[in-house]
């Protein structure tokens, strides 16, 4: 594998793909069981020739996708009872739920560990452990934020007047015309360099609105493996 890697848009969808260069004539494009894109390239194909084959056979590649997404590990539906485990910044923590006079979370050493008045109700656990992640993700969004805007060459160019942290059924964030950047809440369980993809993706779209030619040569700038980042968050959330 050369490390080499490519995008192209279909519709609302967007393909990533990884290239492997081979002594051979013609182009082929498979699916892994994953759902990774993997094209096999002449050594003298050009990027622009790739892609065009890639984004001719996008219909096949997403219907492939599908297939094999039915099939992916899918993370079951959380029941909030002792011994569960749950996701925070890419790690998983098994819970641990103690009755106690006070109402709080704390993480510990690969633990989330719920004191709570009402340790035999999973949904007061519910309740104890979202309202602590929602606080979490409020805080590290913050933060990330910074460091996100610190790769960009003028960063107060791209700083959005505001922060939403929300519940969002079908994004990981977005950037209105306004510049308020809403992040889903959810991100808080994903890896931290994969939070960061998803800041610089939306603060990139102060400056370039649109997924044109324009915004991929900006966050091909700024972020130059955010291709790899974007496929280990939908790994990592799937």
């Amino acid at each position: 594998m050369t490390g080499e890697t490519g995008l192209v848009r279909y519709g609302e969808h967007e393909i990533a793909f990884s290239v492997i260069r081979r002594a051979r004539k013609t182009l082929g494009i498979t699916v892994a069981p994953d759902a990774e894109v993997v094209v096999a390239a002449p050594m003298e194909a050009t990027p622009e020739d790739i892609a065009a084959q890639v984004r001719k056979r996008a219909a096949w590649v997403l219907r492939q996708q599908g297939v094999f997404g039915q099939y992916l590990p899918r993370t079951p539906e959380r029941r909030f009872v002792p011994g569960e485990t749950h996701l925070f910044l890419g790690r998983q923590y098994r819970l641990k739920v103690v009755p106690d006079i006070r109402n709080d979370v704390t993480a510990v050493r690969g633990f989330f560990i719920v004191r709570s008045h009402h340790p035999k109700h999973p949904e007061v656990t519910r309740e104890l452990l979202t309202s602590w992640l929602r606080q979490q993700a409020v805080e590290t969004f913050r933060q990330r934020l910074e460091k996100a805007l610190a790769l960009f060459p003028l960063p107060e160019d791209c700083r959005p007047l505001q922060v939403i942290v929300r519940d969002l059924k079908m994004r990981w964030g977005s950037m209105s015309s306004g510049r308020r950047l809403t992040l889903n809440v959810k991100l808080i369980q994903a890896p931290v360099d994969t939070i960061d993809y998803v800041i610089v993706h939306e603060l990139c779209h102060v400056l370039q609105p649109n997924h044109g030619p324009e915004f991929y040569d900006l966050l091909n700038r700024i972020m130059p493996d955010w291709r790899n980042r974007k496929v280990r968050l939908e790994r990592a959330l799937s």
